[in-house]
């Protein structure tokens, strides 16, 4: 049974693509509040695990459990709205928008008013549009692009784009959020502020949070857990050191310049 701690749990996780077994049978539960880390070499089955948590992957076997209710099967949106919020490993942004566009799209699920609403421009669609973007602006400064906020998306510098992407994450007010190697492309003193960043919004707006990072010190110096995964199993589970001392781990990494 989950805990009255737990906020999400996988139970014996399979994704099957033909004869390829992407993850095979993979089991752990996240606490509330949690900074989880989820590495493993290239290939692990580490986004797979994501896109099959966020309902973009079909679920071969296995239960996927939210907050008391099993999300298996679930459509992208509904899981969505259940308060699961999620980055890209390959960015997926809206380039020919504005910054402060992307962001106020991401609000469609919170919002009330319906097509109609927003053809005839009635009292409550106006009302909702305007908050969207009050939020939206605020959302844009907490991750410093408040003064590109009307700069179309595809002309920011990488870094900036990922920050964007956090930020449309955090417009649908998630409770839960899953960031998908979020320091890529970022030098060592970007994934720093990235670092303090997201123990800053895991406080302020009350995360559980899941991340799939290559740069294992950001990892290790972050997260309160880790699981590791190789060729899509479960191969160590626990606290920064413990993973670290792990001869699993180790011998999984051997020959990587990150081990």
């Amino acid at each position: 049974m989950i805990g009255t701690d737990t906020a999400f749990e996988v139970r014996t996780l399979v994704c099957r693509f033909g004869g390829l077994i992407a993850v095979n049978e993979v089991s752990f539960a996240v606490k509330r509040g949690e900074i989880f880390g989820l590495i493993g070499p290239n290939g692990a089955g580490k986004t797979t695990l994501f896109n099959m948590i966020t309902g973009l992957t079909p679920v071969t076997a296995g239960q996927i459990v939210y907050e008391g209710t099993t999300i298996t099967g679930w459509p992208a949106h509904r899981i969505a709205q259940r308060g699961v919020a999620r980055t890209f490993q390959n960015i997926r942004l809206f380039g020919n928008l504005s910054a402060l566009e992307n962001v106020m799209i991401a609000q469609h699920i919170l919002t009330n008013a319906g097509v109609l609403d927003g053809v005839f421009g009635t009292p409550i669609a106006r009302t909702e549009e305007k908050q969207a973007r009050q939020r939206a602006m605020e959302l844009l400064a907490l991750v410093g692009l408040q003064n590109k906020a009307e700069s179309q998306a595809r002309n920011f510098a990488y870094g900036d784009q990922r920050r964007l992407e956090i930020a449309r994450a955090l417009a649908m007010q998630p409770k839960m959020l899953l960031l998908d190697e979020p320091a890529a492309g970022m030098n060592i003193n970007e994934k720093g502020v990235l670092s303090q960043f997201i123990h800053d919004i895991r406080k302020q707006f009350e995360l559980t949070i899941l991340l799939i990072e290559h740069h294992v010190p950001l990892v290790m110096g972050l997260c309160d857990r880790i699981a590791v995964l190789n060729f899509g199993k479960l191969i160590a589970l626990g606290d920064p050191v413990q993973v670290q001392n792990d001869a699993g781990v180790i011998e999984a990494y051997l020959g990587d310049d990150q081990a």
